[in-house]
């Protein structure tokens, strides 16, 4: 009798509502090419809390403000570890990185380390006149072009941003600038930041990841992880039989330091460092060159805004030969803009996967152990009960109103909230907001006349931990004639 109480009460666990399944792969085949555009179809039907089963894994999605609130500040502690996937385990050195590590002391200790020594607002200060010198670049490199071509020319701006945010992170970690010249880092970046996201046979079905073996998708993550590690590797060699100038350090030269002399609080293996040296470059390159990107491709659509957000530069900075910090800080509708790109094109659309260290109550549903949870951001940011036509790119909604992306407005979550909020937030905006102030001074921008209406520009997304645009931008620059040579 006493057995078939305890079975009846285990199995009365009330789970969040879920969709219908196929059996085996469950709920698999409605991810779709678009998660995060999939979940919010879901979550319109099913509501803000749903649970999928993708094989034997369980995935708790999040659509709305409140429930986000939940898992990020009431419950954070319980919904701050990281899943250790197949991908991340292969391509983030066993999740020895910051983004994808479990929740724990080494954690935080090497979060406290990359904090301090580069994404600290003290550091973000002291490299702005490398954001600067690689601004100046991107704007000689499109004013070349035009010259080569009697002004008449069009520019692939993804490419340039990705560029440009590569040259920025590289200098600050290694440097120097390593894109270019056969260097395959911001390619190679870019594919991990497309295979991170990608589910494995051994993901779905424990018992069947030497199924992974056989389809070759080992073979690919490996490839990948092997040409970044090599040149993680040559890189350190080199640092290490430099002299370099002790006022002059990046951050290689600094975890270097604190591996020789042990003075971190944890114990820097090789793998540790490499490690964080991936999340920094992969943190500060695709997320930026990405936000940059639909900032700019909104504006294309929007002539009206573009003009706008131009006229407030260009009256800002003057004649002056370069946009200062102290410029920026004045642009007020600019970091609307910034805003209003960072609320329709969040760079990663259902932030990085939560995993549960343990069951827990959510407004009534018992959520079990190791569960893999997504807040989807993207789906959120557009939610008619807290955005007024939310899928308007209107950056006037943010004059006035103290709304801010810092964590503390949930309906607003681009970075994230509590204890895994991104911790390179300020280094990214700075550069984001840099780069797009520059973009703006110096060019007039135009659709490339072929035929092409604004309503024609392909605003389709490509899916990976960050969403970027899946047809390049492609633009035609005109140089504005009012600066100083």
């Amino acid at each position: 009798m006493l057995l078939v109480f305890k079975f009846t009460r285990i199995n009365k666990i009330n789970l969040p509502p879920s969709p219908p399944r196929l059996p085996i792969i469950g709920n698999y085949l409605q991810l779709g090419t678009l998660p995060h555009r999939s979940f919010q179809s879901l979550s319109q039907k099913y509501g803000p809390l749903i649970l999928l089963h993708l094989g034997q894994l369980r995935v708790l999605v999040v659509s709305s403000a409140d429930m986000a609130k939940e898992i990020m500040q009431t419950h954070d502690t319980v919904f701050a570890s990281r899943p250790c996937l197949t991908s991340t385990k292969t391509l983030l050195y066993g999740c020895k990185d910051i983004a994808f590590a479990c929740y724990g002391d080494t954690w935080r200790q090497k979060k406290k380390l990359c904090v301090i020594e580069l994404l600290s607002q003290k550091r973000v200060q002291s490299v702005q006149f490398i954001r600067e010198e690689e601004a100046v670049a991107l704007v000689d490199k499109i004013r070349q072009a035009t010259i080569s071509s009697d002004g008449c020319c069009t520019v692939n701006l993804s490419e340039m941003l990705l560029g440009t945010a590569n040259s920025i992170i590289s200098r600050c970690i290694f440097g120097k600038k390593y894109d270019g010249d056969g260097c395959r880092f911001g390619e190679l970046g870019r594919k991990i930041m497309t295979q991170v996201s990608d589910f494995s046979i051994g993901d779905l079905f424990p018992l069947l990841g030497w199924v992974d073996v056989l389809t070759g998708q080992i073979k690919k993550f490996k490839a990948t992880f092997e040409e970044m590690n090599d040149f993680f590797d040559s890189v350190i060699v080199e640092h290490k039989m430099s002299r370099r100038d002790s006022n002059k350090k990046d951050f290689l030269d600094i975890l270097l330091q604190l591996q020789n002399d042990g003075l971190s609080e944890f114990d820097l293996t090789q793998n540790d460092l490499k490690a964080l040296l991936m999340d920094m470059f992969l943190g500060g390159s695709d997320t930026t060159s990405t936000t940059v990107e639909w900032a700019m491709a909104e504006l294309a659509k929007n002539p009206a805004i573009m003009k706008k957000a131009q006229e407030e530069v260009r009256r800002i900075v003057g004649n002056k030969s370069k946009i200062e910090d102290s410029d920026i800080d004045q642009m007020d509708y600019l970091k609307c803009v910034v805003k209003e790109t960072l609320r329709m094109h969040p760079a990663a659309p259902l932030l990085a996967p939560r995993e549960t260290t343990s069951s827990v109550k959510l407004r009534g549903y018992d959520i079990p152990d190791k569960t893999l949870v997504y807040v989807n951001a993207w789906a959120i940011q557009r939610d008619p009960e807290f955005w007024e036509r939310p899928k308007e790119f209107l950056p006037e909604r943010f004059e006035n109103n103290k709304v801010n992306f810092n964590g503390q407005y949930f309906q607003f979550i681009p970075f994230g909230s509590g204890r895994r909020k991104c911790p390179g937030m300020a280094f990214g905006l700075a550069s984001t907001e840099y780069m797009v102030a520059n973009l703006l001074y110096w060019f007039d921008w135009k659709i490339p006349t072929n035929g092409t209406s604004l309503q024609d520009i392909d605003m389709t997304e490509k899916f990976g931990i960050t969403v970027n645009k899946k047809v390049p931008l492609c633009l035609q620059p005109i140089p504005y004639n009012n600066f100083v040579e």
